[in-house]
């Protein structure tokens, strides 16, 4: 885990500096995030297995469950270049076991010449913490910032990925909106 935030890091770090241009001036987003968030567990089977996975409500004797609950949280984001951002939420979820995900994405916006909306790709790493855990997930996806006001936007975000937890591999996938301020 060490190498791969080392890596991400870097990738940063070379993403956001480049020689040929000015240095960019940073901004900030904050803001927070509400929606739908899903979880699906494969061949949970019986016994200390499905024990683990009781808090994103999988039935006793379930061979797989989904369970889909609220999202509400709080986000912040570091824009640097108008492309390229590094974003982190606290999302707590609904599901049975109220999961807390703790968010860390790199983010690149694609430039749309005349459109104000802001479209863009994610992906990144997130400690999901719950009965049994923390577990490990990989999000990814994208969504666009809609302006409603100087400085002010609506998002519309759909996040995938695997989590990954004690023998098995589940699947997350949240589709949020909110408000995002740009200071």
């Amino acid at each position: 885990m060490k190498r791969s935030f080392l890596l991400l890091a870097v990738l940063v770090f070379v993403v956001a500096i480049r020689p040929d241009t000015a240095p960019a001036q940073v901004r900030w987003q904050v803001g927070m995030r509400l929606g739908l968030s899903i979880f699906t567990g494969y061949n949970l089977g019986g016994g200390a297995a499905n024990n683990i996975l009781n808090y994103f409500g999988a039935p006793a004797a379930s061979t797989s469950s989904t369970s889909a609950g609220l999202q509400i949280g709080p986000t912040a984001e570091v824009i640097f270049d108008k492309r390229y951002a590094v974003v982190t939420a606290f999302n707590i979820n609904t599901e049975a076991g109220t999961p807390i995900e703790w968010q860390n994405t790199f983010k690149y916006y694609f430039i749309i010449p005349g459109s104000q909306i802001r479209p863009y790709a994610d992906a990144g790493f997130s400690l999901i913490f719950a009965t049994g855990g923390p577990y490990f997930g990989i999000p990814f996806g994208g969504g666009a910032l809609f302006p409603i006001a100087k400085n002010l936007y609506i998002p519309a975000d759909l996040q995938f990925g695997p989590v990954f937890l004690p023998g098995k591999t589940a699947f997350a996938i949240e589709a949020t909106t909110g408000i995002r301020f740009e200071i």
